[in-house]
């Protein structure tokens, strides 16, 4: 077989695992860079424990989750940020008018909520990681014109806040990540995840329930205002 054969073979096998509905809701839900375990991606895909199991397999041998076990629980999570990026960028292709309408009203309301900000895997996303880009590019922070690349006054204002980033990493210091509600790039990388980090240890940020789903709270509020002169209603 040669190489080109070897490569059809791999895209072929990977394009396989995505292209079930139970597999991709799994990967979906482990967006939000938890380990979750089998019974309760069972529950949130609506199939038996049984079944579940068998597409955890193939997605575990397929590379694209990890595990570990714990007694009698066995955990799963995303592979690492690569396959994070790719199921995300895979979302934020598909046509708005195929996804799912909310029917009731707390569906509506998490939907709202998820659109308004959340994770995307480490780094902030939605409306709210959306606006932070923005700001950042507005100051000459961050280049947006021949990719995402932190400027030299960029890596100075991470220096300052005391946001340490690793720039020996393979990891791309500043990647842009296309977001599938506002259709426009955030920031991603090794940056995205520093900061992301920093806004949830600084309580700029809180979880809304177990979810991917954030607010940002009053002390995130002035300290986005003070910083990047973000207005506060951006961020309801």
């Amino acid at each position: 077989m040669t190489a080109k054969d070897a490569r059809a073979r791999a895209l072929a096998a990977l394009a396989g695992l995505l292209a079930d509905e139970t597999r991709a809701a799994c990967l979906l839900a482990l967006l939000d860079q938890r380990a979750w375990t089998a019974g309760e991606l069972a529950r949130h895909a609506g199939v038996a424990a049984s079944t579940l199991s068998e597409h955890l397999d193939k997605l575990v041998a397929g590379g694209l989750l990890a595990e570990e076990r714990q007694g009698r629980h066995r955990y799963v999570r995303l592979a690492g940020a690569e396959v994070a990026q790719l199921v995300e960028d895979l979302a934020a292709r598909i046509a708005p008018e195929a996804v799912h309408r909310p029917r009731t009203l707390r569906e509506a309301g998490a939907a709202s909520a998820m659109a308004r900000g959340r994770t995307c895997y480490d780094h902030l996303a939605g409306r709210l990681g959306i606006v932070v880009t923005d700001a950042l590019a507005a100051r000459g922070l961050l280049r947006q014109d021949t990719g995402f690349a932190l400027t030299d006054a960029g890596l100075a204002w991470f220096d300052a806040l005391g946001i340490g980033l690793d720039r020996r990493s393979r990891r791309p210091l500043a990647r842009a990540c296309l977001d599938w509600t506002e259709r426009r790039p955030h920031l991603a990388g090794a940056a995205g995840a520093a900061l992301c980090r920093h806004a949830f240890d600084a309580g700029w940020c809180v979880r809304i329930g177990s979810g991917r789903a954030v607010r940002v709270t009053a002390a995130g509020e002035r300290a986005l205002a003070e910083l990047l002169g973000i207005e506060a209603a951006a961020l309801r």
